[in-house]
This record gives C-alpha cells, sequence and structure tokens, in this order.
C-alpha cells in the first residue's frame, strides 16, 4: 500500500558501485602506488552515477515508472500527468479542461505550495484526480541532497498532501526529472514508487501551443505516461501557459485513440481493487 515503507533492494548499479569501491580500497591498501588508480576508479564510479541521475527514464538507479502496466495498457489506458502544481491561476483551469472532457489525471504537486493553496489540492482529488509528491521545495539542488535532507523533502511533501486531500501520496517524480543516487533507498522508507514518463513536451520553455500539443500528441498510445505542468516552479513565465492551449488537443487526440485516461493509483491497483 502507498505510504508503508517497503523493503528495498539495492539496483545493480548500486551493487556494482560498492564492489569498485571495495576493489579499490583493497588494491591500494595491498600496495600504496595502487592508491592514484583506486582514487581515480572510485571518481569515475561516482562520475557514472551521477550522469545516470541525469537520464530521466533511465532505471539503472532504481525502479522508473515510464509506462503503465501491461494489464492496463491492454485495456486501453493511458495517463496523463502534471507537474509543479497547485498553482492558483493554471490548475483550475486545467481541472476545468479534464471536467469538461471526462478525464482524469495525476497532479505531481510540490508540498508547500499544497500548504499555501489546501482548496485546490482538495479540488483535484474530488475531481476525481490524484495528488502525488513532488518533493515539498521544488528545490534546485534536490539531486545532490544527502539522504537525510532527501527524506526530509520527501515527508514534508506527503504530510502537506495528506493534510490538504485525505490521501498521502503513493509515487513521486523528481524536480527536474534529475535523480540521485541516495534517493531509492528514501522512496522506499516512505513507501513511494518513482515515476518518470514516457512523452514530455517541455511545455514550461515552449510558448507554442501547437509543438507542445504535436510532441505530447506523437506519444499519445497505450501505457503511456504524458507529462506537462500546471504550475511555475521550473520559471514558466508565460501570460498564458502553453498547457491551457495545448490540453485540449492532446485529449481530443486521446479520444481520437479511443483511449481512457487513468490515475496512476487506478492504473496500478491490484486485480478487482483499488491502490491506496
Amino acid at each position: 500500500m502507498p505510504g508503508k515503507a517497503r523493503r528495498w533492494r539495492a539496483p545493480a548499479a548500486i551493487k556494482a558501485s560498492a564492489v569498485v569501491h571495495v576493489a579499490a580500497v583493497g588494491a591500494a591498501v595491498g600496495s600504496p602506488a595502487h592508491w592514484p588508480f583506486a582514487l581515480g576508479a572510485i571518481a569515475l564510479n561516482h562520475g557514472l552515477l551521477a550522469a545516470a541521475g541525469f537520464v530521466p527514464r533511465s532505471g539503472l538507479l532504481g525502479p522508473n515508472i515510464t509506462r503503465l502496466p501491461a494489464r492496463a495498457a491492454a485495456a486501453g489506458a493511458i495517463a496523463l500527468t502534471f507537474d509543479d502544481g497547485p498553482d492558483p491561476e493554471i490548475t483550475p483551469r486545467v481541472l476545468d479542461l479534464l471536467e469538461a472532457a471526462g478525464a482524469r489525471a495525476s497532479f505531481f504537486c510540490v508540498g508547500e505550495r499544497v500548504a499555501r493553496h489546501p482548496g485546490i489540492a482538495s479540488r483535484i482529488v474530488a475531481g476525481g484526480h490524484s495528488v502525488e509528491n513532488h518533493s515539498h521545495r521544488h528545490a534546485t539542488g534536490f539531486a545532490w541532497m544527502p539522504p537525510r535532507h532527501l527524506r526530509r523533502e520527501l515527508r514534508a511533501a506527503q504530510h502537506a498532501i495528506a493534510d490538504a486531500t485525505g490521501r498521502a501520496p503513493g509515487y513521486f517524480r523528481a524536480p527536474f526529472g534529475i535523480r540521485n543516487p541516495w534517493l531509492d533507498p528514501v522512496l522506499a522508507m516512505e513507501g513511494l514508487h518513482y515515476v518518470s514518463w514516457s512523452t514530455r513536451a517541455f511545455d514550461t520553455v515552449r510558448n507554442d501551443a501547437r509543438r507542445v500539443a504535436r510532441a505530447i500528441g506523437n506519444g499519445v498510445r497505450a501505457g503511456a505516461v504524458l507529462l506537462l505542468h500546471d504550475g511555475r516552479a521550473t520559471g514558466l513565465r508565460h501570460a498564458q501557459p502553453s498547457v491551457l492551449d495545448a490540453l485540449p488537443e492532446v485529449l481530443a487526440r486521446i479520444r481520437e485513440h479511443e483511449l481512457e485516461t487513468v490515475t496512476l493509483p487506478e492504473a496500478f491497483a491490484p486485480a478487482g481493487g483499488r491502490d491506496g
């Protein structure tokens, strides 16, 4: 169940990293002349782990949901997800568009924004959508935080969202999509599952609704996880955010493909039940 700690299993990349560290230290202890090579191997290892975090859809640092499960895809499900809200100007208008289309979505919300706008978060849930965790502050340095700070960020957002909606999130997406090598065990402690996407449109930097809609529309297929934004945490400053003009076209494309929009808890619910 979301919110309950789960057992952490180290991914292969982390296990390999541990082996590199042990081997490098062993070699250096056995022969002082090997210290430069040992330090170089460790530095290279850390560099590779950090680089993996900059590949948003990679699974090297732990499980990463980029598509809906096969069962949901076979049923014609697709997931619309929105990051960086809630925003008092944008989110209610996004909710209006979703309601008019009879569509459901998952909103990856920033905890401190939920605390400032609990009524909007409550409306998201009341509309049949889900609110998930996008960290508490959407800090630029999130990807470099030590485990203790990561847990503080995730837990603060969990509490803020649960207070506003009555449900603790079960899913998490990192700010800017950059993943910290320490993140996966922290997610396990908080009972969260990591989600990236199958298709994104860079709608926070593109002020062209047609390009955004075309980029997302090209990824509309059963099982896809689509990423748009309903907030300004990444610097969106357009007077008319492109998501508001692009979303109707995206929803029309989904209808053309006869797909059903579902929330992440719905898509990953056990057969015959609901997730969380």
